[in-house]
C-alpha cells in the first residue's frame, strides 16, 4: 500500500481549501494503513466514517466560499460535490457488506475520487478565489 503525498501539485493556492485537503488526504492515509495493518474492523470502519464526514463538510465550506464569492460555475460543481458524496457511500456500503476486505483497486479508487476532483474541479475554484478574494 502506498501513501498519498501532499505537495504542491495539490495546492489550489486558497490556504483554508488546502488545510481540508491534507486533511482528507491524511485521513484517507490513515484509513488505507489501517486496512493494510488489519486494524480492528470498528476501528477501520470509524476512520471510513470520519473521512466521509469530514468531506461533507469540506465540500459545504468550498460551497459557501463559492457562494460568497459568487462563483460562476457553482452549479455544477455542487452536483460534483453531490455525486462524489453518493459515490463515497456506495463505497462505503460495499465495504462494509465485503466485511471489511480491500483489493488495491479499492485503494486506487479512493486515491482517484480524492485527487481527481482536486485536480481538475478545485483547481478551477482555487484560480478564481485567488483572483477575488
Amino acid at each position: 500500500m502506498r501513501e498519498l503525498v501532499w505537495d504542491k501539485t495539490l495546492s489550489v493556492t486558497v490556504d483554508e481549501i488546502d488545510e481540508d485537503h491534507r486533511r482528507l488526504v491524511e485521513l484517507l492515509n490513515l484509513f488505507n494503513r489501517s486496512v493494510a495493518e488489519d486494524e480492528p474492523p470498528e476501528y477501520r470502519e470509524a476512520l471510513l466514517e470520519e473521512l466521509i464526514a469530514c468531506t461533507i463538510w469540506h465540500f459545504r465550506h468550498e460551497e459557501r466560499l463559492m457562494l460568497k464569492y459568487n462563483y460562476p460555475k457553482f452549479a455544477g460543481h455542487k452536483a460534483e460535490h453531490r455525486e462524489l458524496i453518493e459515490s463515497a457511500s456506495a463505497f462505503q456500503q460495499k465495504y462494509l457488506q465485503d466485511g471489511g476486505k480491500m483489493s488495491e483497486g479499492d485503494f486506487e479508487y479512493l486515491e482517484h475520487w480524492l485527487t481527481e476532483h482536486i485536480l481538475v474541479v478545485d483547481m478551477k475554484l482555487g484560480e478564481w478565489l485567488t483572483g477575488v478574494m
